[in-house]
């Protein structure tokens, strides 16, 4: 019997975007990444059919004795890797991860401070998204656009002035650290809590290149798991407070989840032990690929923010691309070639023009794990340089890239033979096998 034709078409589709994704395209969102083939291996599981509603060992279902196992295994896995004590990992995103925070930390027309949106805040933080979901007021923080930051001074009469019951750090659009560490005592003095959303730089954080906020007073710390850290996509909540931690954790269920895909679990677990033992290598190619982009595309002649304070800190990059058009018709000419990035409002736009905004948001994380160096770094700059600047034609372009991607194939800082785990604890052979 020949395959039904809609069988045929949705293994199709499948197989295109799994060559055009992973083997034709430059992989440049800021928010994506890829898992390694044995944390894909251990994704692909009996798990992803099976409800675990609640806590480990107290579960509303039967059959869940491996799940209990392997999801308190991967909370000490992550715990450890994280330098903290609480950890859950059954918010499905970073947005159910801060909606499970702010549920607890503020009732509904209670006041939240955030940094701006067109400066980075991830729509979560705010009135548009998850925060005024729960009816609570987004007030923004004061910014400094010479340093691409939340303005600390202005930000510590703020909240001495407004005390909110919350303030949010962190954000969508990154460069560089958000200052918990000097905007801490002062959220504590007024009784509020401190959230920091690590969403983007969590593998950053756990590679050592970024500041952990929870050393540096952030009350909690959401994030995802699918950015710089390479996991599945999903969310987590890591606090050292206990007893907020409890509040916390048990709003999660049954406010915001039920079920919480649990086949996202043994994929956490090998990806946390891959940051164990690479995530410093690859957090540092990250640094160094994201700062040699910048520079090599200021080169060329592209308006790379953040020139006078070395563009970048972080995995991404922003671009100013109004004189090529604006954001949006840049990076459509751009995916026209093969070369994947999204548009993003720059810190001097209006919140309006998010349909059309000044700039690209760049991210280096995933092509770095793929074994790119800061010398392939130039060769990007230089396919941007053609399409853009010399208009050469976008079909030729998107041939070297395709040419271009086909050395790198294979996905790095990971195990290359699953014989490599015997030097490893029993455990974590058991786990993975």
């Amino acid at each position: 019997m020949s395959l039904p034709k809609e069988l045929e078409k949705i293994l199709e589709i499948t197989r295109e975007q799994n060559i055009w994704r992973r083997t034709q395209t430059l992989n440049l969102i800021a928010s994506e990444n890829v898992m390694s083939p044995l944390a894909e291996s251990v994704y692909m599981s009996d798990f992803m059919s099976r409800y675990a509603e609640g806590k480990p060992y107290k579960r509303y279902y039967q059959g869940t004795k491996y799940v209990d196992e392997v999801e308190t295994f991967t909370m000490e896995l992550m715990n450890e890797i994280t330098e903290s004590k609480e950890c859950d990992l059954r918010p499905i995103s970073g947005t159910i991860a801060n909606a499970a925070v702010f549920r607890v930390l503020a009732e509904a027309g209670e006041k939240a401070l955030i940094a701006p949106v067109q400066a980075g805040a991830h729509v979560s933080h705010t009135k548009f998204g998850t925060l005024g979901a729960l009816g609570i007021q987004h007030i923004e923080l004061p910014f400094d656009i010479e340093n691409i930051n939340v303005d600390v001074d202005k930000s510590i009469k703020m909240i001495e002035q407004v005390k909110p019951k919350f303030v949010v750090l962190g954000g969508s659009l990154y460069l560089f650290p958000h200052p918990a560490k000097e905007l801490a005592p002062h959220v504590h003095s007024v009784g509020a809590k401190l959230v920091y959303d690590a969403a983007h730089v969590y593998g950053l954080i756990v590679g050592k290149v970024w500041s952990n906020p929870l050393k540096e007073g952030a009350d909690v710390m959401t994030v995802s798991t699918h950015k710089t850290f390479p996991g599945p996509q999903g969310g987590a909540i890591f606090s050292n407070n206990e007893e907020l931690f409890k509040q916390v954790s048990r709003t999660i269920f049954p406010w915001f989840v039920s079920n919480h895909h649990l086949h996202r679990l043994p994929a956490t677990a090998v990806t946390a032990i891959e940051m164990k033992y690479f995530g410093e290598a690859y957090a540092n190619q990250i640094l160094k690929n994201a700062k040699a982009l910048a520079e090599a595309l200021a080169e060329r002649g592209f308006k790379v923010i953040g020139e006078n304070l070395g563009y970048t800190k972080s995995h991404q990059i922003a671009v100013d691309v109004r004189e090529f058009g604006g954001g949006n018709k840049v990076a459509k000419i751009l995916e026209d070639a093969n070369i994947i990035v999204n548009k993003n409002l720059l810190p001097y736009d209006k919140p309006d023009a998010v349909s059309d905004p000044s700039g690209l948001r760049i991210g280096v994380q995933e092509m770095t794990r793929y074994g790119m160096k800061e010398d392939d770094m130039e060769d990007i700059a230089e396919l941007f340089k053609k399409v853009l600047i010399d208009k050469k034609d976008v079909n030729e372009v998107k041939k070297e890239v395709i040419e271009f991607r086909r050395n790198f194939l294979d996905v790095k800082y990971t195990f290359e033979d699953i014989r490599d785990l015997d030097k490893y604890s029993t455990k974590t052979l058991k786990l993975l096998i």
